[in-house]
């Protein structure tokens, strides 16, 4: 049976890899050309390209991984706030609403590893 500390390590290195790997591929598109994932009225709003904004996302994201990496319980918040923002973003852009789901089940994730963090801390 896993411990608290076993399942607090398995979502800080999932919370912290993750968002890494998606950053930095927000340089790449080899797994997805970002941009798509932006509707039409937000891409609109925007006062430069969107590849320029999927990489300062990228940015982002690299750092709020590193972030749970360092610092679990700030970074788990961080990433839970991020994956609601972009699953709205995309709920309101009308498509992908698969990937809204997924971010919404992901940010519940985030959320657990807040709270096992928080409960490690508050036991040691």
């Amino acid at each position: 049976m896993a411990t608290t500390n076993q399942l607090q390590n398995v979502l800080k290195i999932t919370f912290g890899v993750v968002p890494i790997v998606a950053g930095l591929d927000k340089f790449t598109n080899l797994l997805t050309n970002w941009s798509d994932y932006l509707g039409a009225g937000f891409k609109g709003m925007l006062p430069f390209d969107a590849l320029v904004f999927m990489k300062i996302v990228g940015v982002i994201e690299i750092v709020a991984g590193i972030i749970v990496l360092i610092r679990p319980l700030i970074g788990a918040f961080i990433v839970m706030v991020w994956l609601i923002a972009i699953a709205i973003e995309l709920i309101f852009s009308g498509h992908y609403f698969d990937v809204a789901v997924r971010d919404l089940v992901m940010a519940v994730g985030a959320y657990s590893l807040a709270q096992l963090t928080r409960i490690k801390s508050a036991g040691a």
